[in-house]
Protein backbone atom coordinates (compact mmCIF):
# COMPACT_ATOMS: atom_id res chain seq x y z
CA UNK A 1 0.00 0.00 0.00
CA UNK A 2 1.34 3.55 -1.22
CA UNK A 3 1.49 5.95 2.14
CA UNK A 4 -0.70 8.66 1.67
CA UNK A 5 1.09 12.38 1.80
CA UNK A 6 2.82 13.42 5.09
CA UNK A 7 2.07 16.52 6.65
CA UNK A 8 4.70 17.46 7.47
CA UNK A 9 3.81 21.01 9.16
CA UNK A 10 1.26 19.09 11.09
CA UNK A 11 3.27 18.51 14.90
CA UNK A 12 5.05 22.05 14.66
CA UNK A 13 1.61 23.38 14.11
CA UNK A 14 -0.25 21.61 16.75
CA UNK A 15 2.81 22.55 19.40
CA UNK A 16 1.59 25.89 18.72
CA UNK A 17 -2.16 25.54 18.49
CA UNK A 18 -3.23 27.45 21.05
CA UNK A 19 -1.44 30.54 19.70
CA UNK A 20 -2.15 32.49 16.88
CA UNK A 21 -1.31 31.70 13.41
CA UNK A 22 -3.20 34.48 11.17
CA UNK A 23 0.09 36.19 9.73
CA UNK A 24 0.98 32.65 8.70
CA UNK A 25 -1.63 31.56 6.54
CA UNK A 26 -2.73 35.52 6.17
CA UNK A 27 -3.51 34.47 2.42
CA UNK A 28 -5.98 31.55 3.18
CA UNK A 29 -8.13 34.12 4.44
CA UNK A 30 -10.25 35.72 1.93
CA UNK A 31 -10.13 38.90 2.81
CA UNK A 32 -13.95 39.59 1.98
CA UNK A 33 -14.59 37.19 4.56
CA UNK A 34 -12.44 39.02 6.87
CA UNK A 35 -14.11 42.35 5.99
CA UNK A 36 -17.38 40.78 6.43
CA UNK A 37 -16.88 39.41 10.19
CA UNK A 38 -16.05 43.09 11.15
CA UNK A 39 -19.36 44.26 10.19
CA UNK A 40 -20.67 44.13 13.85
CA UNK A 41 -23.73 41.70 12.98
CA UNK A 42 -23.92 39.44 15.28
CA UNK A 43 -21.62 36.07 14.22
CA UNK A 44 -23.73 32.56 13.54
CA UNK A 45 -23.57 29.80 15.21
CA UNK A 46 -21.68 26.66 13.03
CA UNK A 47 -24.52 24.07 12.72
CA UNK A 48 -24.26 20.75 14.22
CA UNK A 49 -23.30 17.62 12.11
CA UNK A 50 -25.95 15.04 12.11
CA UNK A 51 -25.48 11.83 13.97
CA UNK A 52 -25.12 9.68 11.58
CA UNK A 53 -24.97 10.54 7.24
CA UNK A 54 -23.04 9.98 4.17
CA UNK A 55 -21.03 12.27 2.44
CA UNK A 56 -18.97 11.95 -0.71
CA UNK A 57 -15.83 14.12 -1.20
CA UNK A 58 -12.99 14.96 -3.67
CA UNK A 59 -9.68 15.56 -2.11
CA UNK A 60 -7.28 17.69 -3.92
CA UNK A 61 -3.70 17.22 -2.48
CA UNK A 62 -1.89 18.32 -5.11
CA UNK A 63 -0.78 21.91 -3.51
CA UNK A 64 0.83 19.27 -0.85
CA UNK A 65 2.94 17.54 -3.05
CA UNK A 66 -0.18 15.16 -2.97
CA UNK A 67 -2.48 13.52 -5.64
CA UNK A 68 -6.12 13.32 -6.24
CA UNK A 69 -8.57 11.53 -4.09
CA UNK A 70 -12.47 10.62 -3.59
CA UNK A 71 -13.73 9.61 -0.73
CA UNK A 72 -17.22 7.89 0.62
CA UNK A 73 -17.22 8.95 4.20
CA UNK A 74 -19.68 7.42 6.67
CA UNK A 75 -19.98 9.19 10.68
CA UNK A 76 -21.91 7.12 13.12
CA UNK A 77 -21.24 9.20 16.05
CA UNK A 78 -23.82 6.91 18.44
CA UNK A 79 -21.62 3.99 17.62
CA UNK A 80 -18.42 5.45 17.83
CA UNK A 81 -16.98 4.82 14.72
CA UNK A 82 -16.02 7.35 11.12
CA UNK A 83 -14.83 5.97 7.81
CA UNK A 84 -12.87 7.06 5.25
CA UNK A 85 -13.17 4.65 1.70
CA UNK A 86 -10.62 6.35 0.01
CA UNK A 87 -9.99 5.53 -3.85
CA UNK A 88 -7.29 7.50 -5.05
CA UNK A 89 -6.57 8.88 -8.82
CA UNK A 90 -6.09 5.71 -11.09
CA UNK A 91 -5.76 3.53 -8.08
CA UNK A 92 -8.03 0.09 -8.54
CA UNK A 93 -7.54 -1.04 -4.70
CA UNK A 94 -9.72 1.56 -2.24
CA UNK A 95 -7.84 2.48 1.14
CA UNK A 96 -9.82 2.20 4.46
CA UNK A 97 -9.51 4.51 7.20
CA UNK A 98 -11.71 3.31 10.04
CA UNK A 99 -11.33 5.68 12.69
CA UNK A 100 -13.00 4.59 16.69
CA UNK A 101 -13.68 7.25 19.33
CA UNK A 102 -10.94 6.07 21.46
CA UNK A 103 -8.57 7.15 19.27
CA UNK A 104 -7.50 4.60 17.65
CA UNK A 105 -7.33 3.81 13.46
CA UNK A 106 -6.65 1.00 11.13
CA UNK A 107 -5.31 2.44 7.63
CA UNK A 108 -5.52 -0.81 5.78
CA UNK A 109 -6.19 -2.06 1.98
CA UNK A 110 -6.24 -5.71 0.37
CA UNK A 111 -3.06 -6.48 1.79
CA UNK A 112 -1.43 -4.68 4.52
CA UNK A 113 -2.58 -2.24 7.21
CA UNK A 114 -1.29 0.30 10.13
CA UNK A 115 -2.86 0.63 13.28
CA UNK A 116 -2.15 4.05 14.50
CA UNK A 117 -3.11 5.89 17.99
CA UNK A 118 -4.16 9.27 18.15
CA UNK A 119 -4.26 11.52 21.49
CA UNK A 120 -7.60 12.48 20.22
CA UNK A 121 -10.70 10.91 19.67
CA UNK A 122 -13.66 11.22 17.05
CA UNK A 123 -15.04 14.72 16.28
CA UNK A 124 -18.24 15.50 18.27
CA UNK A 125 -21.26 16.23 16.54
CA UNK A 126 -20.56 19.80 17.36
CA UNK A 127 -16.75 20.20 17.20
CA UNK A 128 -16.83 23.64 15.63
CA UNK A 129 -18.27 24.89 18.19
CA UNK A 130 -15.49 25.13 20.66
CA UNK A 131 -13.05 28.12 19.62
CA UNK A 132 -14.00 28.46 16.24
CA UNK A 133 -13.94 32.26 14.64
CA UNK A 134 -16.55 33.20 12.40
CA UNK A 135 -14.71 34.89 9.03
CA UNK A 136 -17.92 35.82 7.28
CA UNK A 137 -19.40 35.13 3.84
CA UNK A 138 -17.95 33.34 0.72
CA UNK A 139 -18.88 32.53 -2.43
CA UNK A 140 -17.21 28.92 -2.72
CA UNK A 141 -17.73 26.25 -5.13
CA UNK A 142 -21.27 27.38 -6.65
CA UNK A 143 -22.47 28.23 -3.03
CA UNK A 144 -23.51 30.85 -0.65
CA UNK A 145 -20.93 29.95 2.66
CA UNK A 146 -20.51 30.55 6.41
CA UNK A 147 -16.90 30.63 7.03
CA UNK A 148 -15.15 29.69 10.49
CA UNK A 149 -11.76 28.70 11.14
CA UNK A 150 -10.41 27.03 14.20
CA UNK A 151 -6.84 27.87 15.65
CA UNK A 152 -5.62 28.70 11.89
CA UNK A 153 -5.80 24.86 10.98
CA UNK A 154 -9.20 24.42 9.23
CA UNK A 155 -11.35 26.67 7.54
CA UNK A 156 -14.70 25.35 7.23
CA UNK A 157 -17.25 26.50 4.59
CA UNK A 158 -21.05 25.81 5.29
CA UNK A 159 -23.91 26.21 3.02
CA UNK A 160 -26.10 29.83 4.65
CA UNK A 161 -29.23 28.27 2.96
CA UNK A 162 -28.78 24.31 4.78
CA UNK A 163 -26.28 24.61 6.75
CA UNK A 164 -24.82 21.84 5.29
CA UNK A 165 -20.67 21.48 5.10
CA UNK A 166 -19.77 22.30 1.64
CA UNK A 167 -15.98 22.41 1.79
CA UNK A 168 -12.86 22.85 4.26
CA UNK A 169 -9.49 23.46 3.71
CA UNK A 170 -6.44 22.79 6.11
CA UNK A 171 -3.22 24.76 6.71
CA UNK A 172 -1.18 22.17 4.63
CA UNK A 173 -3.13 23.04 1.33
CA UNK A 174 -5.14 20.39 2.11
CA UNK A 175 -8.73 21.17 -0.07
CA UNK A 176 -11.90 18.80 0.48
CA UNK A 177 -15.04 19.55 -1.32
CA UNK A 178 -18.38 18.04 -0.13
CA UNK A 179 -19.81 16.46 -3.42
CA UNK A 180 -22.80 15.11 -1.90
CA UNK A 181 -24.32 14.96 1.56
CA UNK A 182 -26.77 12.00 2.84
CA UNK A 183 -28.21 12.49 6.36
CA UNK A 184 -29.04 9.56 8.21
CA UNK A 185 -27.18 6.71 6.36
CA UNK A 186 -25.45 4.38 7.92
CA UNK A 187 -23.02 1.35 6.80
CA UNK A 188 -23.54 -2.41 7.31
CA UNK A 189 -21.51 -2.81 10.85
CA UNK A 190 -19.48 -5.75 8.80
CA UNK A 191 -17.70 -3.24 6.65
CA UNK A 192 -16.41 -1.82 10.05
CA UNK A 193 -13.86 -4.37 10.59
CA UNK A 194 -10.58 -3.99 10.17
CA UNK A 195 -8.81 -7.32 8.80
CA UNK A 196 -7.06 -9.78 10.98
CA UNK A 197 -3.71 -8.66 9.64
CA UNK A 198 -4.41 -5.51 11.52
CA UNK A 199 -4.05 -6.98 14.56
CA UNK A 200 -0.31 -8.10 14.98
CA UNK A 201 0.66 -5.33 17.46
CA UNK A 202 1.98 -3.04 15.12
CA UNK A 203 0.66 0.22 16.17
CA UNK A 204 1.95 3.83 15.55
CA UNK A 205 1.52 6.32 18.14
CA UNK A 206 1.01 10.06 16.40
CA UNK A 207 2.51 11.66 19.34
CA UNK A 208 5.87 10.14 19.12
CA UNK A 209 5.78 9.22 15.58
CA UNK A 210 4.18 11.88 13.80
CA UNK A 211 0.72 11.67 11.64
CA UNK A 212 1.15 10.19 8.09
CA UNK A 213 -2.89 9.45 7.63
CA UNK A 214 -3.64 12.84 5.97
CA UNK A 215 -7.38 11.97 6.31
CA UNK A 216 -7.51 11.78 10.28
CA UNK A 217 -6.51 15.81 10.32
CA UNK A 218 -10.15 16.47 11.37
CA UNK A 219 -9.24 14.36 14.52
CA UNK A 220 -7.20 17.62 15.04
CA UNK A 221 -9.76 20.44 13.80
CA UNK A 222 -12.09 18.84 16.30
CA UNK A 223 -9.71 19.08 19.63
CA UNK A 224 -9.81 22.31 22.19
CA UNK A 225 -5.99 24.18 20.95
CA UNK A 226 -4.74 23.40 24.63
CA UNK A 227 -5.71 20.06 24.98
CA UNK A 228 -4.21 19.16 21.28
CA UNK A 229 -0.88 21.37 22.93
CA UNK A 230 -1.21 19.15 26.27
CA UNK A 231 -0.75 15.94 23.84
CA UNK A 232 2.07 16.40 22.06
CA UNK A 233 4.03 17.95 24.91
CA UNK A 234 3.85 14.49 27.08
Amino acid sequence: MSPPPSPLMLLPLLLLAAGSFAAGNAKATPPSAAAAAGAGAPAPVPTPWPEQFHAVVFTNLTESGGRLQLIDLYYDWPKGRNLNLIHSQLSGDPTYDVEWTNGTSYYFDSGSCRTVRFPVGLLPPDWLADGAVYLGREHVDGFDCHLWTKVDFIWYYEEVATGRPVRWNFFNGMQQHVMSFEVGRVLEDSKWQAPAYCFNGDTANVAAGGVDVMNSLMRFAGAPAAAIAASFDQ
